[in-house]
């Protein structure tokens, strides 16, 4: 049935711009990376994104359209050595582009071993990463270099690459395919274009009918029957670390310790792990148990310190630790609220009384006049209006129902009244 033993993203891997679904702000008509390559000036870059966004692909496309040698390595595999090699091939022809996946997981003296070349411009350094690279990526290289940021692929984009693949796809043209159903699809995939279509590869090559009629209940079926191990570098790696985040944030420390095994066992990065760890005790729990972040932040410096073996014991602790802490995602909310205020109403004027007023002429033109000075007061409070005009006496935290939170809740409200509602 079907002819070619590569998978269906593989084959459906776009060649060019115009054929990449999602990322219009890097590669549309107006995208910073379209005119970079329409005129030749391709500069190094680190391509940060979810899985299965289009890094590897933007790449090679880049790599095409520039007519440039392409060499790649994997950071999971390649040392300096490996590096020091592509710098000498290009060193000695062609400026070349060197694509890394997986940055991240180079350490500082890999990294270092990029710098030279990356300045000189022998190479042009295409960076992809999953990580935030202000944490992962040193400094140095990162200021030699363009971050472009990618976004998770939406509903729309992936039905837009299932339907093209069904479309065009030689092996798929043949069988009589129809999308009936696709939340389960679009679901398992979590925004990774690789997966959903591997995942539809998968359900057709399950379902040996004439007509291959694709059900939520037919999808999840057949990725039920896939037997998959973790492996830090495929698509179990983000599976396991999203079953380990919900578990911790669904107060059940056996599942939460299970899965941190699992990663344990399957060679995780500590520091990937201890990370996510800072990131939910202040998303997760927050002000609901202060010590929360206090511990994890702990654990992430210790692991650092540590190591493996030893540092599981530290994980485990801090895990079962967050795991049973009181819940809340009042502070996580707040800000959200505060920044979809923010894109909606944009700069407001700042109240004069609160404004700085560092000179003389400031002074003069009101900056900070009638500013009352909380200490003077008693309990170490007063009355002002610090928002802006236009949306004064909004709420934006709204402590949560936790014993912590309502101590919180009764001292804002002794505060501010009836003012925000608390």
């Amino acid at each position: 049935m079907f002819q070619d033993v590569s998978p269906l993203a593989e084959r459906m891997r776009p060649s060019k711009l115009s054929d990449l679904i999602g990322q219009e702000h890097l590669v549309g008509e107006h995208g910073v990376l379209k005119r970079a390559i329409s005129t030749g000036q391709v500069p190094s870059m680190i391509l940060w994104g979810p899985p299965g966004t289009g890094k590897t692909t933007i790449a090679n496309i880049i790599a095409n359209e520039v007519k440039m040698p392409f060499h790649t390595l994997s950071a999971v595999s390649a040392g300096v050595k490996d590096v020091r090699e592509v710098i000498q091939k290009a060193g000695g022809g062609r400026k070349s582009i060197l694509f890394i996946d997986e940055i991240h997981r180079f350490n500082k003296a890999q990294q270092d071993a990029l710098l030279g070349a990356v300045e000189k411009g022998t190479i042009t350094l295409i960076g992809a990463t999953t990580e935030n690279p202000s944490f992962e990526v040193n400094s140095a290289l990162i200021s030699r270099s363009q971050v472009y940021t990618l976004n998770a692929l939406t509903k729309e984009n992936l039905l837009q690459i299932v339907e093209k693949a069904i479309q065009e796809d030689h092996d798929l043209k043949k069988e009589k395919v129809e999308l009936k159903e696709t939340e389960a699809l679009f679901n398992l995939s979590g925004g990774d274009a690789r997966k959903v279509l591997n995942l539809l590869e998968l359900v057709i090559k399950s379902d040996e009918s004439s007509e291959k009629i694709i059900t939520d209940e037919q999808v999840i079926e057949a990725a039920q029957r896939k037997t998959v191990l973790y492996d830090k570098k495929g698509e179990m790696h983000y599976d396991v670390i999203s079953a380990f985040i919900k578990s911790i944030r669904g107060s059940d420390p056996n599942a939460a310790v299970y899965y941190l095994a699992r990663m344990i066992e399957g060679g995780e990065d500590v520091k990937f792990i201890a990370r996510r760890l800072v990131i939910l005790a202040s998303e997760d729990i927050g002000n609901a148990n202060p010590t929360a972040l206090v511990m994890a932040t702990s654990a992430f410096q210790a692991v650092n310190l540590i190591g493996y073996p030893e540092a599981r014991i530290i994980l485990s602790q801090c895990v079962t630790y967050l795991a049973s802490s009181p819940k809340s995602n009042a502070s996580y909310t707040a800000v959200k609220k505060a920044q979809s205020m923010v894109q909606e109403t944009g700069d407001l004027s700042i109240p004069m009384q609160i404004r700085n007023a560092p000179t003389k002429l400031m002074k003069e033109q009101g900056y900070g006049k009638g500013y009352q000075y909380a200490h003077d007061y008693d309990l170490n409070f007063v009355d002002m209006e610090f928002l802006p005009e236009e949306i004064k006496n909004t709420k934006f935290y709204d402590p949560g129902k936790n014993p912590r939170e309502e101590e919180l809740r009764k001292f804002l409200k002794a505060r501010w009244k009836d003012k925000y509602g608390y």
